[in-house]
């Protein structure tokens, strides 16, 4: 199933009271919850969802004076997944100092009421998650808020599944394996400037993970800037050259 996802503009957001942090990648995802109590009512009354997502960004603006609501994503029991910052933008949910190494996607259940997630939430949560994967190089990891904070957060039926693997209900794989481009053989350098469908994959590749980089199939200073402030952040040696472990890097999810 597609992430069946409801857009700022759909679910009535405020706009920002600033701008975003970028974020080109993490090492993967922390889950929440809200804490306190959710009605169990808005199970069968998704208008009710909508109310709530809506009053926990005003609390996070104008109770924590942050610019916008803290979570990247927020999930209801319908599986509908609400944009909060989305991908490419760093999250304030997770607390100070941990919040550029993972998105933040918020279940809405609490420590009282509805306090086990639903199958709609749990598949909602892993599909925000698929999501921020593809849209935004979020790594493998899904941890819980309180690993890494002193936190009760996501509460022990969601933090229990999280420990379990984050498994689909009803089963299936989370984390299917995604085969990449194998090394072409040739390592990408300039000068003078290199052509080919290979250096059009690598500069597909490079911008799906965040980098303003033209895929024009030509390896031209532009690529080369990008190559190496790409290194740097991989503590890879910094040539401005795509060799074999700069490629295979350009595929490899973060990882802690």
């Amino acid at each position: 199933m597609a992430i069946d996802l409801v857009t700022r503009r759909e679910w009535g957001a405020r706009q920002p009271r600033g701008s975003y942090s970028r974020l080109s990648s993490t090492r993967g995802v922390k889950v929440h919850y809200t804490g306190g109590q959710v009605s169990p009512d808005i199970v069968n009354d998704h208008a009710k969802c909508v109310a709530m997502v809506k009053a926990i960004q005003n609390h996070h603006m104008d109770g924590n004076g942050w610019i916008d609501v803290g979570y990247s994503m927020l999930v209801c029991p319908h599986r509908k997944v609400f944009e909060g910052r989305g991908p490419n933008h760093v999250p304030a949910a997770n607390g100070a100092g941990l919040n550029s190494g993972h998105y933040a996607v918020l279940g809405l259940v609490g420590s009282s009421g509805l306090t086990k997630p639903t199958d709609g939430i749990l598949h909602g949560i892993l599909d925000a998650i698929e999501y921020l994967r593809d849209k935004g190089g979020a790594g493998k990891e899904i941890k819980g808020h309180r690993d890494g904070y002193s936190t009760s957060c996501p509460g022990e039926p969601l933090y229990t599944w999280v420990k379990q693997g984050a498994p689909r209900p009803g089963g299936g794989t989370t984390n299917p394996p995604e085969p990449h481009p194998s090394f072409p053989g040739r390592t990408l350098k300039q000068p003078p400037v290199m052509k080919g469908e290979d250096v059009r994959t690598w500069q597909r590749r490079m911008r799906d993970r965040g980098w303003n980089i033209d895929v024009d199939g030509l390896y031209g200073p532009a690529s080369g800037d990008v190559c190496t402030k790409f290194q740097k952040e991989k503590g890879l040696p910094v040539t401005g050259v795509v060799d074999r472990a700069t490629w295979d890097a350009a595929w490899q999810e973060p990882v802690s």
